[in-house]
């Protein structure tokens, strides 16, 4: 069982450490602070803290597998630009985040210097391979799964970081960024009430996956995931496997499949007409202009509209 996370005093530990900074100056006077995050859903947890004082890009577009994404030249110059670079690491992004970053020669968004955020760093991980890693596993993530912002509450040490990463390069507006984080935590801390109240009905239902993207979001709200598609990570739905996994399917009355815009529609189709499931398409990042509460909004609506559709939620 979960414990509910205190929101409230993690935003009273970082006012702490902030506390003594000195308001902002009037931000007419003051320029933006260019950041670029590789991720919109990163991107959106940056405004939500510093509201006017940045100017934010984003690399990943919502409907792009953030897995593989181009490292354009045009990222490559906003990054040489760049006050902070946001990652959401545990190799999530190797195989095109350091081309980008690197490549921008600027020696402050570099790991270890101060525009560097590895927005990963304090969330707890789920995931984490045992043993050997090695691609006989397929596209598994040496430092677990890295799908972390799909559990709400991973907000809080997301927007901790975040907050302290721009008060490192504007110290003059730290308290600007720290009443806009408590804002954000009061107001995430009320729809979570809300989150959880409507996703109650499906608390210990039995649901599947495409890809292992929704481990997270899965174990906030008390859903089990009993299998995916994909019969390793990355690698595309074989028939044998498939078969297994209607079985499985079956005898657990799995009525809802998880899965991303990006990946293919047969093979999920299939399964949903052989088991009597649904699929639910949910998006992996928030829209274009949605924030991060509404994109959550946007999820738990999808979820429970398909488990009212099958019968499984009132």
């Amino acid at each position: 069982m979960h414990r509910k996370p205190k929101i409230a005093i993690a935003a009273l530990a970082l006012a702490a450490t902030l506390g003594g900074a000195a308001r902002p100056a009037p931000a007419e006077a003051q320029e933006k602070i260019p950041i670029v995050a590789t991720l919109p859903v990163l991107a959106e947890l940056v405004k939500a803290v510093g509201g006017d004082r940045v100017e934010v890009t984003a690399i990943a577009t919502p409907l792009q597998d953030p897995h593989f994404v181009d490292a354009r030249p045009s990222y490559i110059l906003a990054a040489g630009r760049a006050r902070l670079f946001v990652t959401a690491g545990m190799d999530l992004e190797v195989g095109w985040e350091p081309l980008v970053r690197e490549g921008s020669r600027n020696a402050e968004i570099q790991v270890g210097g101060p525009g560097y955020v590895d927005a990963s760093a304090h969330v707890q991980k789920l995931g984490v391979p045992g043993g050997r890693v090695d691609r006989s596993r397929g596209d598994v993530h040496p430092y677990g799964n890295p799908h972390y912002w799909l559990d709400p509450l991973n907000a809080v040490p997301l927007t901790a970081d975040i907050a302290l990463a721009l008060a490192r390069v504007d110290p003059a507006n730290a308290g600007l960024y720290n009443d806009r984080r408590r804002a954000f935590l009061a107001s995430l801390e009320r729809r979570m009430a809300t989150w959880r109240s409507r996703m109650a009905p499906l608390r210990g239902r039995a649901v599947a996956s495409y890809h292992e993207s929704w481990e997270y979001l899965a174990r906030r709200f008390g859903l089990e995931i009993v299998g995916t598609l994909e019969p390793k990570p990355g690698i595309p739905p074989s028939p044998s496997h498939l078969a297994q996994l209607m079985d499985r399917m079956k005898a657990r009355d799995v009525k809802l499949i998880l899965k991303e815009p990006y990946y293919e529609d047969k093979n999920p189709d299939l399964v949903a007409r052989e088991t009597g499931a649904r699929v639910v398409e949910l998006p992996n990042q928030p829209q274009p202009g949605q924030d991060y509460l509404a994109f959550i909004d946007a999820l738990v609506d999808r979820v429970v509209a398909a488990a009212r559709d099958v019968g499984v939620a009132r």
